[in-house]
Order: structure tokens, then C-alpha cells, then sequence
């Protein structure tokens, strides 16, 4: 986004210039009311705490111009490259998005059971569930860059299962970068769970091209009392890529949400959630694991808004750095004053495996209420040298034993990783690089 205009300037620019490409005409009020908040507020300034480790205005400003929308070589994406980019021996339905765009010819959701619908955000963007739930998950997660994103919004992904219907195959979401040129890509993902309903999406965020890209992603679930969801995002960018990504989470009572985001991209990636378990009994499971390398920052930020009394949320990041890469943690767990017997546990570690890796962590508890059980932590550190001194003295190899104690650190995360075929690939991934180093 290089210029002398400020970046602002020239989002409005492009906002002006496609403000009659909409979806729907009936999101026009909410395009619109994004917009000018998203004018009001503006990009993080360099002094923001949310954004005090992540200097996000500063790698923007060193972008080039970034065009909106599919890149030129995004018509070009064929099945034989989306299948590469997909996770082997999978069975389940599959929805391809290239540059933000969804792509019917490449998707395949054949036979999915009475009660689901997986479809092109745009093509239902008057549906009343639609509608009803668009940008409807709270104000909590509701930042800039939700504002930039809920504006341009016209591509997506719309998930609703019906009540009581169980999706037994998982609904896997590729997003595809062609990053052939400069792109800004924005989509959009509305998973709406009605009660009693089970369902597992798992989302994987791959580019194919090195050129500088930005992808500002928001997903957005509704989780009914009762229903039981559980999501995995993958993220494996070049190191030109930007990318943030918002999570924003709604729950209602006896509902079960659990997400795993695991980060292997060389560039930047942030990651932001929000969850709010609005109502008794709620179970939220939130983890994350991340391999920065080769200069790669990787920044997860979380909130979780205990509203309600008799809920429980469990919060697990661990990650990996080496080379003058940069780790940042900020997980805020918030226990307000009707949430009484709320349990809630927050944990990061990191291990840094050299001198140059950076982490910065920052767990919180902020409790209003009497009767809870809550605790967080956090510890960054170099390997065990006593556990690597125990292997050694039985001959494994240094590089060997080094190797086994990374994936045991690891595995604590990878282990809530449902679907054998998804876990076992994402290890190769993780033991490939780690035995690179």
C-alpha cells in the first residue's frame, strides 16, 4: 500500500469506487454503517496496546498498491492444484474460495444430509438467516479491520445446519491466494448452528504465488444451546503474505464450540478471537499452535467474555521459534460479576531455539465474581537440557532427540486434532520444517 496518500485514504478510495458492488442490496445499511466506522477509528495507531508487539501500520505502509478483489491469475486455479493444496485421504465435502472468490466448479458438496446448507455467501446474501445473523456476534470482536471487512464483504462461505442434524463428514474450506500480483483479500465465513446440530469445519490458508498479499478474514458462528462445533484453521503462507484473521464466537447455553488454529506461514499472520458463552452450561475449547521461522511474526490475540454462570473455557497456545523470528500472546479471559462458578484455564509456552527469537506474552484474568476456579500462565524457554541429556546418554542422535522433544512439545495442541487424516498431516508438515532447522 506504498503511496503518499495515507492508507485510510486510499481504502476509502476503493470503497468509493466499488461502493455498487454489493452482494445484496439489503446489506447496504451495514456496508455502510461498517464503513464509517472504519473511518472514525482508523488503522491502529503505533502506540495501540492491542497492537503494541504487531506494528501493523508500518508493514502496511510498506506495501505496494494492493488491488481488490481476485487476482489475474485466480480464473486459472484448476482441480489439480486445489487437490494438492488439500490434505490427503480426507473424506468430506470441500469449498474452494480463490482470492476471496467462491468457486462452484471447484467445490464439491455433494450429498450433504437434509437440514445442511453449504453455499456461496453472495448467491444467499438475502436469505433471512442471512440476514439475521450477518455480523450479529457481538460488539466484542467488532475492530477495524471486522469494520474494513463487513464493508467490502461480497464473497463468502455460508454454513446452516439445521436443528438436530449431525454433519458426519467434515465440511473442509480451502482458501486459495493466487499472490500472482498485489491483492487485498477479504472473505467472509457465517456458520450458523441451530440447536442440538454437530458439525466440523476445518479451513486451510494456502497462497501459490510470492507477490505481497494481504488476506483480512472473519468467520463468524452462532452456536446453538445444545449444538456441538468444532473448527480448525491451517494457515501455511509465503513470507510476503499479511494475514489477519478474526474468529468471533456466540454461544448459547449447553453449547460446545472448540477451535484450533495452527500457524506455519513465514510472514506475518495475526490471530484474533472472540468468544462470548452466552448462557449456563457452555464449554469452550480454544488452542493454537505456531512454528515461526526465517523472520516470521506470529501474533495470537484472544478474549473470552464469561458472561453467564456455570460455563467452562480451556485456553492452550504453544509455539516454536527460531531465526529472528517474533511470537506474541495476549489472552484475556473476562469473568463478569453474574458469572458465578465459571472455570476457566489459560496456558502459553513457548520455546525459543534461538538467541535471536523473540516472545511476547501476556495472559489476564480479569474476575468480577466471587466463586470461580480460574488460573493462567505462561513460560518461555530453550529446550530441556536434562530431558536432552537423558536421550543422548541412550544414543539418539542430538538433531534426533531434538526433534522428538519439539513434536512432544507440540503434541499437547496437535492431540485435540479430531480427524486422523488432518492431524497426521499436519505433523509431517511440522516434522518437515523442524528437521530443516
Amino acid at each position: 500500500m506504498a503511496g503518499n496518500d495515507s492508507i485510510e485514504q486510499r481504502l476509502v478510495t476503493a470503497w468509493e469506487e466499488r461502493a455498487g458492488v454489493v452482494m445484496n442490496g439489503q446489506l447496504q445499511g451495514g456496508r455502510e454503517a461498517a464503513f464509517r466506522r472504519f473511518r472514525e477509528t482508523g488503522l491502529p495507531a503505533p502506540r495501540s496496546e492491542a497492537w503494541k508487539y504487531t506494528p501493523i501500520r508500518r508493514v502496511l505502509e510498506k506495501l505496494p498498491p494492493l488491488a481488490m478483489g481476485a487476482g489475474a491469475d485466480a480464473d486459472a486455479v484448476d482441480a489439480a492444484q486445489t487437490e494438492s493444496l488439500g490434505i490427503p485421504g480426507l473424506e468430506g465435502f470441500r469449498v474452494v474460495l480463490v482470492d476471496g472468490r467462491f468457486r462452484p466448479d471447484l467445490s464439491d458438496t455433494s450429498g450433504l444430509p437434509d437440514g445442511v446448507r453449504v453455499e456461496d455467501l453472495r448467491e444467499v446474501a438475502g436469505d433471512p438467516v442471512v440476514l439475521a445473523r450477518l455480523d450479529q456476534t457481538g460488539d466484542a470482536g467488532r475492530d477495524v479491520f471486522t469494520d474494513l471487512n463487513s464493508a467490502f464483504v461480497q464473497d463468502g462461505v455460508f454454513v446452516h445446519v439445521a436443528r438436530g442434524v449431525t454433519l458426519e463428514k467434515p465440511v473442509l474450506i480451502q482458501h486459495i491466494v493466487t499472490a500472482s500480483t498485489p491483492t487485498l483479500v477479504q472473505p467472509r465465513l457465517l456458520g450458523v448452528f441451530e440447536e442440538g446440530s454437530t458439525a466440523r469445519l476445518i479451513e486451510i490458508c494456502r497462497t501459490l504465488g510470492t507477490a505481497a498479499v494481504m488476506t483480512n478474514a472473519v468467520s463468524e458462528f452462532r452456536t446453538a444451546t445444545g449444538a456441538v462445533i468444532d473448527h480448525l484453521r491451517l494457515i501455511e503462507e509465503h513470507a510476503g503474505a499479511v494475514h489477519i484473521n478474526t474468529l468471533r464466537s456466540y454461544q448459547e447455553g449447553k453449547s460446545n464450540f472448540s477451535t484450533n488454529v495452527v500457524t506455519l506461514s513465514d510472514g506475518l499472520v495475526r490471530n484474533q478471537a472472540y468468544y462470548l458463552p452466552d448462557g449456563e452450561f457452555c464449554e469452550t475449547h480454544l488452542s493454537g499452535f505456531y512454528l515461526a521461522r526465517n523472520g516470521a511474526h506470529v501474533d495470537n490475540h484472544t478474549l473470552v467474555d464469561h458472561a453467564m454462570p456455570e460455563c467452562y473455557s480451556n485456553e492452550l497456545f504453544k509455539g516454536i521459534l527460531s531465526g529472528p523470528s517474533t511470537g506474541v500472546f495476549n489472552g484475556k479471559v473476562l469473568v463478569r460479576q453474574d458469572a458465578q462458578k465459571t472455570n476457566a484455564y489459560q496456558s502459553n509456552k513457548s520455546v525459543l531455539l534461538d538467541e535471536e527469537a523473540r516472545m511476547y506474552s501476556k495472559p489476564e484474568l480479569e474476575i468480577y465474581a466471587d466463586d470461580v476456579r480460574c488460573s493462567h500462565g505462561a513460560t518461555t524457554g530453550e529446550l530441556d537440557k536434562e530431558a536432552m541429556f537423558y536421550l543422548r546418554a541412550r544414543g539418539i542422535r542430538e538433531h534426533q532427540a531434538r526433534l522428538m522433544l519439539l513434536e512432544a512439545f507440540a503434541g499437547d495442541v496437535l492431540d485435540r486434532i479430531a480427524v486422523p487424516e488432518v492431524r497426521d498431516h499436519i505433523d509431517s508438515m511440522i516434522r518437515e520444517r523442524l528437521s530443516a532447522h
